[in-house]
């Protein structure tokens, strides 16, 4: 069973940064893909960015390219989300979630392509 863990959110001014986490639990050796969608109240949750977990390679929604850069530590089987130059439409909540299946390219950005997300970690960001 695969489990997920998101941290490192919170409330931050515009302009300002923040770094979330990713624990993994469960994830044997494999092909994966890791990603980060988020969603705001009332609104659809969306693709953020994305990378292969064994090729390091990545894709990043428009909205984000630039300011948000995504890595992943492999002995520690954690994902993280480099977010600076946050804007107050970047406020919400952030989930990672995992595709357990042979990399493509370009990577998936449908949620329902994922198999196993996480509780999500809340980012606000006030004007």
């Amino acid at each position: 069973q695969v489990q997920l863990a998101e941290s490192g959110g919170g409330l931050v001014q515009a302009g300002g940064s923040l770094r979330l986490s990713c624990a993994t639990l469960g994830l044997t050796s494999g092909s994966y893909i890791m990603g980060w969608f988020r969603q705001a109240p009332g609104k659809e949750r969306e693709f953020v960015t994305a990378i292969g977990w064994g090729n390091g390679r990545t894709d990043y929604a428009d909205s984000v390219k630039g300011r948000f850069t995504i890595s992943r530590d492999l002995p520690n089987h954690t994902l993280y989300l480099q977010m600076s130059g946050l804007k107050p439409e970047d406020t919400a909540l952030y989930h990672c979630a995992v595709r357990s299946a042979p990399f493509t390219y370009p990577l998936p950005r449908s949620r329902i392509a994922y198999h196993y997300w996480g509780q999500g970690t809340q980012v606000t960001v006030s004007s």
